[in-house]
């Protein structure tokens, strides 16, 4: 029983209480009456809404600044408040969380366009716990469905106030956070480098994308490209229909494709006409909660059908054909450019930008070859940042993917009070996360003697006997060698003439072999390839038209505490009978296959290195984002 287990147990084992948010706190808005201004020479630490939407816990070494005079009456921050994105331009990224999870007597201002959830009772929930909590898939979806809007969408705090969440005691959630927090270290690491690696990145792209007005001919963006803003519409029109690119698909990409885009709009002939998408279209971020986020960039590679763009994008259609897509797409990316789009922004209550304003570039002239070149430089600089291979974005897509698992898993609670147990122990690891299987179907049970087509056990030929054993070429498992994996080799061998004399009868490939007595006693393997044993085996030869073996195997994996506490004697034996009466779920075939090459992937992307660190934390993120929702979704006290 692991800690957690146990702290249940002892603390909530009828379930854990819940609360709406409205009964627990209140909620605050941000700073207001502040204009451009005020953020280009500030005296005091703001905290942006990129800063939220991008961090669980709020990153407070920041350099952003917002000019506070000293009568102002504007509120600011504290530990454990709960920040969330406000407004958004889908309704999936309103409501991000983020929490100030460190002590700081520095005063933070927060921006216009997130709101504050602060506890009335500070003490209830630890604000390490709540970073974790706040973006669980079930809060996440309860916080979605408290947005609304046509354009764009809104968080009704009115609604937020509905939202439930549960209150387990402070010990449980301090073994969840520690839990949790184990996940996030790697994650940080390859950030570091995937930021060193960006910087390099972007010190040769601008160095390549630098020129001076002796070199090159410079022409203005707006002799080059006609600008025009995007298409705007209800709600009701989105989600079927042609693809449409969004801010997200502009601001998340240099470039784009066919597979880039995340949603689709019903549009008519007209506004397929007025607000096509085409090769070589560049597309900049129009108006985004900070000056930052506006004026990304993103170029257009191939041609869609019927592909649009929505009103918070501007597109620009090139005049000429003097200039290549992938040209475009890294040069307006340039920092130079940054710079000169973030000057010339428009800062209210939003940060924006138009055509005129994006005509204040300068575009060097350059021959196509000269482009051709630059951009198979930048390719390859490119690949290095980015590709899975050799990159690293890839793999802390993948490890975040792992922390969600396990956050969502070990905020879960079953009806019982009890959850998935969690262990990085090799000889626990199949036992532990094969349980998984238990959420995917339902409770249809059987025993082992009913799946299985021939059992045996094997035996140990005598040691005095040489004959069994000198220049044996068969292979002869012992228990010890039984250590819930694949058997593709034996590390002792026994003689034609054992076999023949004694017991140890050879078994076909694909057995689920389980340890009968000793220390061993409960684990299990596979053999992928025909081998004897010795009698401390129990050889389950499954039938197929009833199970997988592979599935079979997994499932008794996972009962090796339930094994173990049918062991009897000094010893501590089990027999054939008390593990051929294991009851395992048994769905149909096909489900049997899915479940099998979930668990195949997890185990061998987890554990394999040959695999590489990509694949690993790729499975292990997915592992931590199934155990972060169950253990997230706790189980309401019944009254």
């Amino acid at each position: 029983m692991s800690r957690l287990d146990e702290l249940i147990q002892e603390l909530c084992p009828d379930g854990v209480e819940y609360k709406t948010l409205g009964e627990l706190g209140k909620f605050y808005g941000g700073i207001t009456g502040k204009s451009k201004d005020d953020f280009t020479d500030g005296n005091a630490k703001f905290i942006t809404y990129k800063n939220v939407y991008s961090n669980p816990a709020l990153d407070i070494d920041v350099d952003d600044k917002v000019k506070i005079g000293d009568d102002e009456n504007q509120r600011t921050l504290e530990y454990g408040d709960i920040i969330f994105t406000g407004s958004s331009e889908t309704p999936d990224e309103c409501g991000i969380s983020s929490v100030l999870t460190q002590q700081t007597d520095e005063k933070l201002y927060l921006n216009s366009f997130c709101f504050v959830f602060r506890f009335d009772d500070t003490s209830i929930m630890l604000p390490d716990f709540s970073k974790h909590l706040f973006r669980s898939s079930e809060l996440r979806y309860q916080i979605g469905k408290t947005a609304n809007g046509v354009t764009r969408f809104n968080v009704s705090k009115k609604q937020m106030r509905q939202v439930k969440l549960p209150v387990p005691p402070l010990e449980v959630q301090r073994e969840i956070v520690r839990i949790l927090d184990s996940f996030t270290l790697l994650t940080a690491e390859l950030t570091a480098e995937l930021t060193a690696r960006k910087r390099q990145y972007e010190f040769y792209r601008d160095d390549l994308l630098t020129f001076s007005n002796n070199e090159v001919e410079f022409k203005s963006f707006g002799e080059l490209f006609d600008v025009r803003n995007g298409l705007n519409k209800g709600k009701e029109f989105f989600g079927h229909g042609s693809p449409i690119i969004n801010f997200t698909d502009v601001y998340n990409n240099r470039w784009l494709a066919k597979d880039s885009f995340t949603g689709t709009v019903e549009v008519t002939p007209d506004e397929i006409e007025r607000y096509s998408a085409k090769k070589g279209d560049v597309f900049f971020t129009r108006t985004s909660e900070t000056k930052e986020d506006i004026g990304m960039t993103s170029t257009l590679i191939e041609d869609v059908e019927n592909c649009v763009f929505s009103g918070f994008v501007l597109r620009a259609r090139p005049k000429t054909d003097l200039l290549l897509p992938k040209f475009c797409a890294y040069y307006f990316s340039s920092t130079a450019v940054r710079n000169t789009i973030v000057r010339y922004a428009s800062f209210t209550t939003r940060a924006t930008t138009t055509g005129e304003k994006l005509s204040k570039i300068l575009v060097p002239i350059l021959s196509k070859e000269k482009q051709e070149k630059i951009v198979y430089v930048l390719d390859n600089f490119d690949a290095i940042c980015s590709d899975l291979n050799i990159g690293l974005p890839a793999e802390i897509e993948a490890r975040q993917k792992q922390y969600e698992y396990y956050r969502d898993a070990l905020l879960t609670y079953a009806a019982t009070g009890k959850i998935i147990a969690q262990t990085d122990r090799q000889t626990d690891r199949q036992t532990s996360i094969i349980k998984l299987i238990q959420f995917v179907y339902g409770s249809v049970k059987i025993s082992l003697k009913n799946i299985s087509k021939h059992c045996s056990s094997g035996s140990t030929p005598k040691k005095g006997n040489s004959a069994y054993y000198k220049g044996g070429t068969i292979p002869w498992l012992r228990t010890q060698d039984v250590r819930f994996n694949e058997i593709y080799e034996a590390t002792a061998f026994i003689t034609e003439l054992a076999v023949k004399e004694t017991s140890a009868k050879w078994i076909p490939e694909n057995c689920v072999i389980v340890a009968i007595s000793g220390a061993s006693a409960g684990r299990c393997a596979i053999n992928k390839i025909p081998l004897t044993t010795n009698q401390h085996c129990l050889n389950i030869e499954i039938d197929p038209n009833m199970a997988l073996y592979k599935y079979v195997f997994y499932c008794v994996c996972s009962q090796y505490e339930e094994l173990l506490s049918r062991k009897e004697g000094a010893r501590g034996d089990l027999n054939a009978s008390r593990i051929l009466s294991l009851e395992i779920p048994l769905p149909s075939l096909k489900e049997q296959e899915r479940i099998v090459g979930i668990l195949d992937r997890f185990d061998a992307l987890c554990n394999d290195l040959s695999s590489g660190l990509p694949a690993e934390i790729e499975a292990r993120q997915k592992q931590y984002e199934y155990y972060r929702d169950r253990l997230l979704n706790f189980e309401p006290i019944t009254k």
